[in-house]
């Protein structure tokens, strides 16, 4: 019996492939989602890595459309350039993603959701924020706290 479903933010790299063998080991049935939000990426390796690993399933959402029309054109007419160096790409891509696992979550009954970010950064702060503000009464898993 499971012990939960868990909808994990997940890029095929080594922290959230870990924390995906870690979540099926401590007993959660795990579905992975990932977004495109155009970023290069062999999509087929990371699902089939997943799936390798125990994954129930592996969801790919195309979000392109949505972060250029409601994040990129308002970050560029504001001119959202971090120490006039960095153009926050990845930053201003977070609430975008974060809202689609929610959405991914609710399709697939899960009622867990868990990423890789660190607590060291503020990639934490704003997948947590747009999950509360998508569905407060949503349980979040933190893996750094449980993995100790």
């Amino acid at each position: 019996m499971s012990k939960g479903r868990v909808c994990l933010a997940y890029s095929g790299g080594l922290d959230t492939s870990t924390i995906l063998k870690f979540l099926i080991n401590d007993g959660y049935t795990v579905v992975c989602f990932l977004a495109n939000v155009g970023q290069e990426e062999d999509w087929k390796e990371v699902e089939a890595k997943a799936l390798k690993l125990g994954a129930e399933r592996m969801v790919i959402r195309d979000l392109q459309a949505q972060f250029v029309t409601e994040i990129v054109f308002r970050a560029t007419q504001c001119n959202a350039i971090y120490e006039d160096r960095y153009l926050l790409g990845t930053s201003l891509a977070r609430p975008i993603i974060a809202r689609e696992q929610v959405r991914v979550a609710q399709e697939f009954k899960c009622d867990i959701l868990s990423h890789g970010c660190t607590g060291k950064g503020n990639d934490q702060v704003r997948f947590v924020l747009r999950a509360i503000a998508s569905v407060p009464a949503e349980v979040l898993l933190d893996t750094e706290a449980n993995a100790q």
